[in-house]
C-alpha cells in the first residue's frame, strides 16, 4: 500500500501507526521531525518512509539531528546527507557531510568532513563511528584532535567522549608548541590533558630527545614520566635510567634507579641523578660515582641541598683531580660542580687524607678539614686551590711537615703554612710564623721562612747547627738544600768539621746576611755580609 503526504516549509510532529514494528520496538524512542522545508511520506516494501528536503531538524529524546535532506525509515532510521549536525547534551557536537543513523541501537556512522567537537576539543577526520548510548567514537582511515594549541594525529582511534579520554594507534603524532610526540599506541584525556605512552614513544623538544616504552605526559604543566627503557639525549648529554621524570618549565631532568649520565666532558653513575638543561650542573643522589675531564668522586651515598646547590657525599668518599695527580679520601664531603669545589671531613682517625703525586714519590697531607676548588673560575684562572684547616700533617719520603693549616695553589706550586709549621727535611729543622714550600715535578724546589725563622741541623744527632733571622730562603737540589740565604738579623751557631769529619771547633756569627753553600749534604761555603760579628769574641 502507497501513502503519500506533502508539506512545504511547515513544522512536523508526525507519527504513522505500523503494527508490525511497533510491537518489536515498543521500548524505542521514535525520532521525531520537528522542521523541514518539504516533507514526504509513504509506505514502500513493508517499510515507512519519511523523506525530508530543506532545513531539516529532527530529534530522538536528547539528541537532535540537522541536514539540509534526510530519509527516516520506519521512525528510526535516518539517513542524513549535506551540512549534517549531530547535537547531543550541551557541549557535544558531530558535524558531517552524510550520515547513516540507527535509532534503536543509537548508532552513527558518520561520513565526509566530519568534526567531532566536545567543548574546546575538536576532532576533524572522514569517517566516524559515533555510539550515542555509551558516547564512544571510533575512526579508523585518520584524524586529527586540536585541543587548544596540541594537535594529536593518528590512524585509528577510540574517543570515550563523556570520560574525555581518547585512545590514539597507529602512527600517533602529538605537536605542541613545547613539544613534538611519536609513539604507537598511546591515550589522552583532553580535559587533564595528559597523555599516557602504551608504546615505544620518542619526545622531541628543543633540542633534547627522550626515548621511552611506558609513561605519561602532562601538557598543561609541562611535566613527565618516562619508564622502560628510557633514554635522554640532547646534544652530546646522553642519560638512560629506571625512570626519568621531566619539568619543562623548570628544566630539570630527574633520572631514577641506576641513573647514567653522560656528556662530551662529563660521566656520572648513581641512584638518582639530578639535571638541570639551562646550567647543565648535575646532583647526584644514592651510591654515586662522578667523572669529568679533571676529577672523579666516589661514594657510597650522595644527597643535595635545593637551597645551596651542594651535593653531599657520604661513606667511603674518593675525589680525584685527574689533571693535578690530587686524590682526597674522606667520609663525608660536600661538592659543587660549578668551581669543582669539594669540603672534605671524615675519614680514618675522623680525618681526611690528600695524597699528590710528584714524579714518583707522592705526598700525603691529613688535617680537620679539607677544601678544594678551582682558582678564578669567571677568569681563565683554572688552577687547582686548595686548604687545609688545623692539625695539618705532611709526610713525603724527604719531607715531613705539620702546621695549624695550609693553602696550596697548583698554578705556583706553593704549599702555605701557618700558626707554628715546623718542616723537616733529612736532618734539617725549618720552622717560623709562616712558612712556604714550592714544589716542582721532581720535589721540593724551595723553603722560605717568614718571621722569627730558624733552622736547625745535626749530621750526628749530637751537635746541632742552628741559623736564624727575619727571612730565610732555601733551595734544593737532587741532593737535598744546596743554597740557603738569611736576610735580616741574621745569625749562625755551627760546628766545624775536619776532613775526618772530626769536630775542630764552634762558630757563631751575626750579621744583617748571609749566605750558606752546601754540596753533596756538606757545607762548603759561608759568606757573611754588612759587617759580621763573632759572638765568641
Amino acid at each position: 500500500m502507497y501513502y503519500k503526504f506533502r508539506w512545504a516549509a511547515m513544522v512536523v510532529a508526525f507519527s504513522v501507526w505500523a503494527p508490525s514494528l511497533l510491537s518489536a520496538q515498543a521500548d524505542t524512542i521514535p525520532i521525531h521531525v520537528d522542521f523541514s522545508d518539504l516533507f514526504e511520506f509513504y509506505q514502500e516494501k513493508g517499510r515507512t518512509v519519511q523523506k525530508l528536503l530543506g532545513s531539516v531538524e529532527l530529534h530522538q529524546d536528547s539528541v537532535y539531528m540537522f541536514c539540509d535532506s534526510a530519509f527516516i525509515f520506519n521512525e528510526l532510521d535516518v539517513t542524513a546527507m549535506s551540512n549534517v549536525l549531530i547535537q547531543q547534551g550541551d557541549s557535544i557536537s558531530v558535524f558531517a557531510d552524510s550520515l547513516s543513523y540507527q535509532g534503536a541501537e543509537r548508532l552513527a556512522d558518520l561520513f565526509g568532513n566530519v568534526i567531532l567537537m566536545n567543548g574546546n576539543q575538536k576532532l576533524f577526520t572522514t569517517k566516524l563511528h559515533y555510539d550515542l548510548n555509551t558516547r564512544i567514537a571510533t575512526y579508523d582511515t585518520g584524524a586529527l584532535l586540536t585541543n587548544d594549541t596540541t594537535q594529536l594525529i593518528s590512524k585509528r582511534g577510540y574517543y570515550y567522549v563523556g570520560q574525555h579520554e581518547i585512545f590514539f594507534k597507529d602512527s600517533v603524532q602529538i605537536i605542541d608548541p613545547n613539544f613534538e610526540l611519536r609513539t604507537d599506541t598511546l591515550s589522552y584525556n583532553t580535559n587533564t590533558q595528559i597523555a599516557r605512552f602504551l608504546a615505544p614513544t620518542l619526545i622531541v623538544q628543543d633540542s633534547s630527545r627522550i626515548y621511552c616504552e611506558r609513561g605519561y605526559y602532562d601538557v598543561r604543566n609541562q611535566t613527565a614520566l618516562f619508564s622502560q627503557n628510557p633514554q635522554y639525549l640532547k646534544g652530546e648529554t646522553l642519560a638512560t635510567a629506571d625512570s626519568i621524570r621531566y619539568d619543562g618549565m623548570k628544566k630539570e631532568v630527574s633520572l631514577e634507579g641506576n641513573a647514567f649520565f653522560e656528556s662530551e666532558k662529563r660521566k656520572a653513575t648513581a641512584d638518582k641523578i639530578r639535571y638541570l638543561e639551562d646550567t647543565e650542573e648535575i646532583f647526584l643522589i644514592g651510591q654515586a660515582r662522578y667523572e669529568s675531564e679533571s676529577q672523579v668522586i666516589v661514594a657510597d651515598r650522595f644527597d643535595f641541598e635545593q637551597g645551596t646547590g651542594l651535593g653531599i657525599a657520604q661513606g667511603n668518599v674518593v675525589w680525584q683531580d685527574t689533571t693535578q695527580g690530587l686524590s682526597i679520601y674522606c667520609e663525608q664531603a660536600r661538592y659543587k660542580e660549578k668551581g669543582d669545589y669539594i669540603l672534605a671531613f671524615g675519614g680514618r682517625n675522623n680525618r681526611p687524607l690528600m695524597i699528590s703525586k710528584i714524579d714518583n714519590d707522592s705526598l700525603f697531607l691529613t688535617a680537620d678539614t679539607l677544601v678544594a676548588h678551582r682558582g678564578d673560575t669567571l677568569a681563565s684562572d683554572s688552577s687547582r686551590m686548595l686548604r687545609a684547616y688545623h692539625r695539618v700533617r705532611i709526610f713525603k719520603s724527604d719531607l715531613q711537615a705539620l702546621c695549624d693549616s695550609l693553602s696550596y695553589s697548583s698554578g705556583d706550586s706553593l704549599f702555605r703554612l701557618y700558626r707554628e709549621p715546623l718542616i723537616w727535611s733529612d736532618t734539617t729543622q725549618f720552622s717560623a710564623d709562616t712558612i712556604h714550600i714550592r714544589m716542582q715535578e721532581k720535589g721540593v724546589e724551595r723553603i722560605d721562612l717568614y718571621s722569627q725563622s730558624l733552622i736547625i741541623n745535626s749530621p750526628d744527632l749530637e751537635y746541632f747547627n742552628q741559623i736564624k733571622g727575619k727571612y730565610i730562603k732555601a733551595f734544593f737540589n737532587e741532593e737535598g738544600i744546596h743554597r740557603m740565604r738569611v736576610e735580616g738579623n741574621a745569625e749562625s751557631l755551627y760546628y766545624a768539621l775536619d776532613d775526618s769529619n772530626a769536630y775542630i771547633g764552634v762558630n757563631q756569627t751575626a750579621c744583617s746576611e748571609m749566605l750558606f753553600v752546601f754540596a753533596e749534604k756538606k757545607l762548603k761555603e759561608i759568606k757573611f755580609y754588612q759587617e759580621p760579628e763573632d759572638l765568641f769574641q
